[in-house]
């Protein structure tokens, strides 16, 4: 079978071709363009997002520094030695837990991480050993 019984010469053959492929792909991209963008902007904005259970990374990097703080006031303070107690933050709340020397170390720190910036409240988990 030839071509020349459905097109005149070859070059309306690859001219009718090239544009039938030129507009799937077209109609490919944009629907790939369309369905991406808002699927990457929900993905962006989700993942950094904060949860009830999960921080979001600026709150992260937050808890980090009120992390680092609390654990440097605590060393700082003659009392209290650092390697008994744990610090861990949660969106601005701190707990402490552990084993320490007496009730005065608890009371102490707890004195000492209320006084750290940032610092919302203070969840007590030590214990007198």
């Amino acid at each position: 079978m030839s071509l020349g019984i459905y097109f005149n010469d070859q070059a309306s053959f690859k001219r009718l071709f090239w544009t039938n492929i030129m507009k799937s792909i077209t109609k490919s991209m944009l629907f790939i363009t369309l369905l991406a963008f808002p699927l990457m902007a929900v993905v962006s904005i989700s993942g950094c997002a904060s949860t009830s259970t999960q921080s979001g990374t600026g709150e992260y990097i937050d808890d980090s520094v009120i992390t680092a703080k609390v654990k440097a006031a605590i060393l700082n303070e003659e009392t209290l030695k650092v390697a008994e107690i744990n610090v861990e933050t949660f969106k601005g709340v701190v707990q402490l837990s552990g084993f320490v020397s007496s009730q005065a170390d608890i009371d102490r720190a707890v004195v000492v991480t209320r006084g750290v910036a940032g610092v919302k409240s203070v969840k007590n988990d030590m214990r007198v050993k």
